[in-house]
């Protein structure tokens, strides 16, 4: 377990290989655990240094009572990364996100390109209002304390959400969740559901990869014809048996996706550039 001080509080990340790094950024109410297997098979396919972050309010970072509520925004954690590479000397990397984490990625991106070698996004929202609609709800904040004060209320939400999802995604929500802290768990969810980058993303300058799986009923898949029509090199991969955990749900193509993209920019594993 590694952290580094930061002004918001402690910043938990875990890591894994030796060589050039690759930084992972999950999504909401999740932690650094979602990118596990993923962190593992990383540096049997090729020589990669892999780092996953909690952000600010999720898994082991930063939780203290005086963090300050602007901490839980997308702006925030693009800070929160640059102020990880810079404390960890890494001046340029490859950085993949899930759901919220890919926004925060393509932000980053946009605000720090030279940092940012090749940018992935797994199941991410361009555009906020493509969250689905209990998620946007849950982004304000006279909802979520009352969804927090009683808990069986959350856990039929989770339920109800993830009904279709196996067992190993299930465990996985209900561990992280217990996590969250009630302000991350609403500030950020409401500022991504705020969130819209098509106006920005075609001055978007390195390469650029968005995994969807078709069946995703958290961010919509229509989100990856958004990619492509506002990033015009974009690649895409659909993952046709896949919901919102497309590394889960097909681990073995999500992988290979993954290594074509960080070895070859033009050719790479179930490319389909149709988002229907």
């Amino acid at each position: 377990m590694s952290s580094i001080v930061t002004e918001q509080g402690i910043l938990h990340y875990e890591s894994i290989g030796r060589g050039q790094p690759v930084i992972l950024l999950h999504g909401w109410i999740n932690s650094w655990a979602v990118w596990r297997d993923s962190m593992i098979a990383l540096p049997q396919i090729g020589r990669y240094r892999v780092y996953a972050l909690d952000f600010w309010g999720f898994g082991d970072s930063a939780k203290g009572a005086r963090t300050p509520v602007a901490t839980f925004q997308i702006s925030s954690y693009v800070e929160m990364v640059r102020q990880f590479m810079d404390s960890l000397g890494i001046q340029s990397a490859p950085i993949f996100g899930h759901s919220m984490g890919g926004t925060v990625a393509l932000q980053m991106a946009l605000t720090y390109s030279d940092r940012v070698k090749k940018v992935a996004v797994v199941g991410s929202p361009i555009v906020g209002t493509s969250l689905n609609q209990f998620l946007q709800l849950a982004g304000y904040g006279w909802i979520a304390r009352l969804v927090w004060r009683y808990p069986i209320m959350l856990h039929s939400l989770m339920r109800f959400l993830l009904a279709k999802d196996s067992k190993k995604v299930r465990n996985m929500i209900f561990r992280d969740v217990q996590r969250t802290t009630i302000e991350s768990f609403f500030r950020s969810i409401g500022d991504l559901r705020d969130t819209d980058l098509r106006e920005a993303l075609p001055t978007l300058k390195v390469p650029t990869l968005g995994i969807y799986g078709v069946n995703d009923n958290i961010v919509s898949p229509s989100n990856a014809k958004i990619l492509k029509q506002s990033v015009d090199s974009a690649q895409l991969s659909m993952m046709k048996y896949s919901r919102h955990f497309p590394m889960t749900d097909e681990p073995d193509l999500f992988m290979e996706t993954l290594n074509h993209f960080l070895n070859n920019n033009s050719t790479m594993a179930g490319n389909n550039n149709n988002s229907e």
